[in-house]
């Protein structure tokens, strides 16, 4: 029996997935799934089951009234619920939190595969995915739990959703509670997760890309561009990675082989601090060429800590050029939420 992943994205960032059965509606879908998403009365008439579709195919059918949704409400990708029959996988954002709706974040545990030191700059941490891990959307991250304390700390997956194994690209902090338990860590340990969250992840492309990564930031930028190889899009993208050190700028040979692969894909990397030995040293900001931002005609997303999101925002305000959408999350090294736009 045909059916499609709907991934439902809450206002607080927790993201569920639900499987969709042909010709069932979503309301229904994830009351089936024993998520009660807003609603009044299922016809159609009210409107309290108004979400917005961000990506995806589905048909709204003619029984509900324009009162619970315009035209131009619809035309702007928004949706009702209790009408919506998917026709492939889609995306919902739902503008009230999980817990409204009488779920919440996923938990599940993971086995540690290994964890590899790139230099003094990071880790990769590789994790044997368990057969209940949720689903997610390239981009998102979750919460683990450093073993032995009651802390957790954020990342973003570095790999694609449905791999057998799970990656993050962790920063190395001297004394973090994470890092020191990295060094001691011993294979086929568990960790305890929750997640997927995030309102920073891939949407459908429809216009060219600009992805900008600072540090570690470059992860949910390696997820997406798995899933964009996979997609076989043609529509350009560029990824301008910049970090504060030479040693800093890590996985560069996982960018090549994109590129390689992927013809549209584009990179460049540069370091700020003024001794580098690279060819480009600065600021991702002064690497923002007219050819990569289109005239405006292009998505931005950003992942990289609060002074980078900051300087880009100034950038375009001090060009004069407004992205036709703007996604950013910005972390900290010891981040516990990142903030995600």
């Amino acid at each position: 029996m045909t059916s499609y992943r709907i991934a439902l994205n809450f206002e607080d960032g927790v993201t569920r997935f639900i499987e969709c059965g042909a010709n069932e509606k979503v309301l229904d879908s994830a009351f089936r799934n024993r998520i009660n998403l807003p609603m009044d009365c299922s016809d159609g008439v009210c409107g309290t089951c108004k979400c917005r579709a961000e990506s995806g195919s589905y048909d709204m059918g003619d029984e509900y009234i324009d009162e619970a949704l315009t035209q131009d409400e619809a035309n702007e990708g928004l949706v009702l619920t209790c009408q919506m029959v998917p026709s492939s996988d889609c995306v919902i954002s739902v503008p009230v939190p999980s817990t409204a709706c009488k779920t919440g974040t996923a938990q599940f545990s993971a086995t540690l595969a290994e964890v590899s030191s790139l230099g003094d700059a990071a880790y990769e941490l590789v994790l044997d995915a368990p057969s209940d891990a949720p689903d997610f959307l390239p981009g998102q991250y979750v919460n683990i739990g450093v073993p032995g304390s009651d802390q957790h700390r954020s990342y973003s997956f570095s790999s694609a959703p449905g791999s057998a194994r799970m990656t993050f690209l962790v920063k190395q902090v001297p004394g973090g509670l994470m890092s020191g338990w990295f060094n001691r860590a011993q294979s086929g340990e568990t960790l305890d997760i929750k997640g997927p969250m995030g309102s920073f992840y891939l949407r459908t492309p429809t216009r060219p890309l600009l992805f900008l990564a600072g540090g570690t930031g470059l992860a949910p930028f390696l997820s997406m561009l798995e899933v964009l190889e996979k997609q076989a899009h043609a529509l350009p993208i560029h990824l301008i990675y910049g970090v504060t050190r030479d040693q800093d700028l890590v996985m560069v040979d996982r960018l090549v082989n994109f590129a390689n692969r992927l013809p549209n894909f584009t990179f460049t990397t540069c370091v700020a601090d003024p001794q580098t030995g690279h060819d480009k040293q600065g600021f991702v900001t002064q690497y923002m060429s007219p050819d990569v931002l289109h005239d405006g005609d292009v998505d931005v997303y950003l992942c990289g800590p609060p002074p980078m999101v900051d300087a880009v925002q100034k950038h375009f305000k001090d060009i004069a050029l407004s992205p036709v959408s703007f996604h950013y999350e910005k972390f900290t090294p010891n981040a516990t939420n990142p903030i995600s736009e």
